[in-house]
C-alpha cells in the first residue's frame, strides 16, 4: 500500500492512498469463493457454480464485501502511518472507479479527508498580568434589596373606595379579536391580572384600565409590536373587551423587626437582616470579582495563543450555546419559533465566542497536560456528590445521566481543566484595582469558569 500525506491546514489533511492489485485480487477471490460455497445457483448443485457465474450473479454484494474489508483497514494503517490524531470519522473519496468495475486488474486508490487536533506551542502562560476589581457594597445597594424584599412579601388589599393607579393590580377576563384578521380565533381568557404601569404589560392595558372599578367592561384597542414575545399576536392588532372583576392594592409590611423575624432567616433584627444582606452582597461580589478575573486571564491566554481549531469542535459548541439561549429565551417566556427571530445571523454570532471556548479549552487542555495534571478517583466521588447535592438528585440520577455524556470520564475532564484555571489564576500577577463601572459593551460579563467546564471530545 503506497500513501501520500497532504497537509491543507493545520487541522485538514488528505491522504492518497494506493491499495495494489494483488491485494485487491486476493481477496476478491476469496470472497468470491465464500458466495460460491453458500450460493445456490439453477442449474448447479450448492457450492459448485463456477466462480464466473458467481460473480455475475453476485456482483454488487461482492464488490461492496472486498470494499468493507480492504478500506477501513487502509485507512487506518495510513493514519497511524503518518502518526495522524484524528477527530471523528475520515471522508473517503474513490479516485478511480474503474478499478471497482474491475477488481485486481488495476490499484484502487482513493483520497482521505482528516480532521485532526492542530499542534499547539504553548507561549507564555504563566506570570499574565489582571487586575481584579471588585464591585463595593453601598447602603443604597442594602435598601434596594430591602425594598426588593419587602415587595416580594406584600400583601394585596382589596381597593373599593376608588378607581385603579399605578401600581394596582387589575384582574380582569377579557375577549379579543383581531382587528385586520377576523378569520383568527377570538382570544378568551379569564383572571388574568395586570399590573398597571408594570414591567412587560402593554401601555394600552395601562391607560384603559387606569380608574376601572371592579363589575366595569373597558372596550380598547391593542397594536401588538412587530417583535412581541408571543408570535400570535406579534405584529398585529387586537380589539378587546375586559371585564374588571378585582381591583387591589399592594400593601407593604412594616420594615420593623417582627417583619425581619418573620422572613425566617435567622434575623432577630432590622440591623442584623441588613448586616446579613451586606455580607451577602459583598460575597456576591467578590464571586463576580473572580468570574472577571477568569475572563481576563483566559481571554489574554487565547490573545497569546492563535491557532487553527477543528471546525467540528466549533460546531459543537455553537450548537451548546444555541441551545442555552433558545432555553433562556423559553424561561423568559420569549417563544423561540418566533419567524421574526434571525436564528442564522445569531448562529454566526455565537460561532465566533464559539471558537474562543474552543481554543481556551484547547489551550487549558495543553496547560495541564505540560503540567501533568491529574485527577484521582476520589475528586471525580465528590464532584459527582456534589453535582447530586446542587441539583437535588441522587448519586445515582446523577451517574445514569452522565453515562449519556461521557461519564465520569467527562466529569475527569472538566476538573483537569479546572485545575489548570486554577494553576493559571495562581500563577498570574494580580493587581487590586479600583471598581470602575463597566461601558455597555464591555464582555467584562464572560464566565470563563464557564470555559473550563466545556467538553472538547478527543
Amino acid at each position: 500500500m503506497k500513501t501520500e500525506l497532504t497537509d491543507v491546514s493545520p487541522t485538514r489533511k488528505e491522504i492518497k492512498i494506493e491499495i495494489e492489485p494483488a491485494l485487491i485480487r486476493s481477496t476478491y477471490d476469496r470472497i468470491s469463493d465464500e458466495y460460491g460455497k453458500a450460493a445456490k445457483v439453477p442449474g448447479f448443485r450448492p457450492g459448485h457454480a463456477p466462480r464466473s457465474v458467481i460473480r455475475t450473479r453476485y456482483k454488487n454484494e461482492i464488490r461492496n464485501e472486498v470494499l468493507r474489508e480492504l478500506l477501513p483497514e487502509a485507512v487506518n494503517n495510513a493514519i497511524d502511518e503518518h502518526s495522524l490524531s484524528a477527530i471523528g470519522e475520515p471522508n473517503v473519496e474513490f479516485d478511480n472507479n474503474d478499478a471497482l468495475e474491475k477488481p485486481g486488474e488495476a490499484p484502487l486508490t482513493v483520497t482521505v479527508g482528516l480532521e485532526v487536533l492542530p499542534e499547539i506551542k504553548l507561549d507564555q502562560y504563566k506570570g499574565l498580568e489582571a487586575e481584579r476589581r471588585v464591585r463595593p457594597v453601598t447602603d443604597e445597594d442594602i435598601n434596594q434589596t430591602i425594598e426588593n424584599v419587602r415587595n416580594a412579601s406584600a400583601a394585596l388589599v382589596p381597593v373599593e373606595d376608588r378607581g385603579a393607579e399605578l401600581g394596582d393590580t387589575v384582574t380582569i377576563n377579557a375577549r379579543g379579536n383581531f382587528v385586520e384578521n377576523p378569520e383568527e380565533e377570538d382570544i378568551k381568557v379569564d383572571d388574568v391580572e395586570v399590573v398597571l404601569g408594570g414591567p412587560g404589560v402593554q401601555q394600552e392595558f395601562t391607560d384603559s384600565l387606569l380608574g376601572g372599578r371592579v363589575d366595569e367592561t373597558k372596550s380598547f384597542a391593542v397594536e401588538y409590536p412587530a417583535d412581541f414575545s408571543s408570535p400570535g399576536l406579534a405584529g398585529k392588532k387586537v380589539a378587546y373587551e375586559a371585564d374588571i372583576t378585582s381591583v387591589r392594592r399592594k400593601e407593604l409590611p412594616e420594615m420593623d423587626d417582627e417583619w425581619a423575624k418573620s422572613l425566617g432567616d435567622e434575623s432577630e433584627t432590622v440591623a442584623s437582616l441588613k448586616a446579613k444582606i451586606r455580607h451577602d452582597l459583598e460575597l456576591h461580589a467578590k464571586g463576580d470579582a473572580d468570574r472577571r478575573l477568569q475572563a481576563e486571564l483566559v481571554r489574554k491566554l487565547v490573545a497569546a495563543h492563535q491557532f487553527e481549531v477543528p471546525q467540528s469542535f466549533v460546531e459543537q459548541q455553537t450548537n451548546q450555546r444555541l441551545q442555552s439561549v433558545v432555553r433562556e429565551m423559553i424561561g423568559r417566556g420569549v417563544d423561540p419559533r418566533n419567524p421574526n427571530m434571525n436564528w442564522e445571523g445569531a448562529r454566526e454570532e455565537l460561532k465566533v465566542q464559539a471558537e474562543e471556548d474552543v481554543r481556551a479549552t484547547m489551550l487549558l487542555e495543553q496547560i495541564a497536560e505540560a503540567e501533568n495534571l491529574t485527577v484521582s478517583n476520589e475528586e471525580v466521588e465528590a464532584e459527582i456528590q456534589a453535582i447530586a447535592t446542587a441539583s437535588q438528585q441522587s448519586v445515582e440520577q446523577v451517574r445514569a445521566a452522565l453515562t449519556k455524556n461521557g461519564g465520569e470520564r467527562s466529569i475527569a475532564h472538566r476538573l483537569r481543566n479546572r485545575k489548570a484555571l486554577d494553576l493559571l489564576i495562581d500563577n498570574a500577577n494580580i493587581t487590586e484595582a479600583e471598581w470602575t463601572e463597566p461601558s455597555a459593551d464591555s464582555t467584562d460579563d464572560q464566565n470563563a469558569a464557564a470555559v473550563s467546564e466545556q467538553k472538547t471530545e478527543e
